[in-house]
């Protein structure tokens, strides 16, 4: 089930890739995903302008980014026009709500950073010439009727369905990245990005992590939706954020999937996170949650071929990690002996 790690995280040298990123804009920075990508950047050397309204970041990043060299945190909105000036390498578009229960919570403002928040970063892009990445989602694929899903498949999406401010904003903004890049000369990479996990998750964000971790950790019943045999893909978030920074130094459009080819059912998931909090919760079923897809697995096949990228951190390994960094941040430690 697991995919065994691979060598040292830094240092390794991309097939392909030349660019160098030496200053860099990261839309929802602040973010889970974004801020683990802004500590690559930082890491190399790049400089690092973050913009983020703040009203999903991830914990704590506010105050660990705020006294780094080489970044700047700048509070906005990126529906408004970002006047910010350049020039900038690399744009990385990540800004958006991406857990149901933010993007439920917040279904027009969700919208308008999928239409006018990508139309806003991809304006700076072309501005300053620089490459522009837009992080998508494998819920393009809505629940797929292809398995696992490749890059050509079109996807089953509802458009009307509570997902469906997620899913089409997404959808949307694909196709304007690829207009961009079509008619106004855009430099432009599309990340599919697939289930991710790790460092940095909000406890009460809704998704199946860290609400299993949190369950786990404070002895509460772990409530699996429907018969807990759908399936999903989980990458560790380090790997997510080296095949993003890697999109980002090539030239390739995309999209290109990223995430786990190592699939397993949300039940499975929920035995994995027990066992590695040492818990004895309880598992219980509730209400199957509409249109969630059935089962959910990349092909990754191109990442590899064109960005010489595969995830590196088995799931054992990447539960552990969150764990502890549960435990040492949001205050939820184990109910139960050790």
């Amino acid at each position: 089930m697991e995919v065994p790690a691979c060598g040292p995280l830094w240092g390794r040298v991309i097939a392909g890739v030349t660019r160098r990123i030496e200053r860099a804009l990261v839309t929802g920075g602040m973010g889970f995903v974004g801020s683990h990508l802004c500590e690559l950047l930082l890491a190399e050397g790049s400089e690092v302008l973050i913009l983020d309204n703040l009203v999903t970041a991830a914990p704590g990043t506010v105050a660990e980014f705020g006294n780094r060299p080489n970044l700047r945190v700048d509070r906005q909105d990126v529906t408004e026009p970002i006047t910010t000036p350049g020039p900038f390498d690399v744009v990385f578009h990540l800004a958006s709500a991406a857990s149901p229960q933010d993007y439920l919570r917040l279904p027009i403002e969700t919208l308008r950073a999928g239409s006018l928040g990508t139309t806003h970063a991809l304006d700076v892009a072309l501005r300053d010439g620089a490459r522009f990445v837009l992080a998508s989602t494998s819920e393009v694929y809505g629940d797929p009727a292809e398995h696992p899903q490749r890059e050509s498949y079109w996807g089953h999406v509802n458009p009307i369905g509570p997902r469906s401010v997620y899913d089409e904003a997404k959808r949307y903004a694909e196709a304007l990245t690829n207009a961009y890049r079509g008619h106004r000369g855009a430099n432009t990479g599309i990340a599919r990005i697939f289930n991710t996990y790790g460092p940095r998750m909000r406890p009460d964000d809704g998704r199946m992590v860290p609400t299993f971790i949190r369950q786990a950790l404070a002895g509460l019943p772990m409530t699996v939706t429907g018969d807990g045999a759908q399936t999903r893909s989980l990458c560790y978030v380090a790997d997510t954020a080296r095949g993003l920074l890697a999109l980002g130094r090539s030239d390739h459009p995309g999209p290109i999937n990223l995430g786990n080819p190592v699939e397993l059912s949300v039940g499975d998931l929920a035995a994995e996170v027990r066992s590695a909090a040492g818990s004895e919760s309880p598992v219980t079923f509730v209400e199957a949650a509409e249109d969630d897809p059935r089962r959910r697995c990349p092909d990754i096949t191109l990442a590899r071929r064109q960005l010489s990228w595969r995830p590196e951190v088995a799931l054992a390994d990447g539960l552990r990690r969150t764990i502890d960094w549960f435990e040492e941040n949001t205050g939820i430690r184990a109910a139960h002996p050790a």
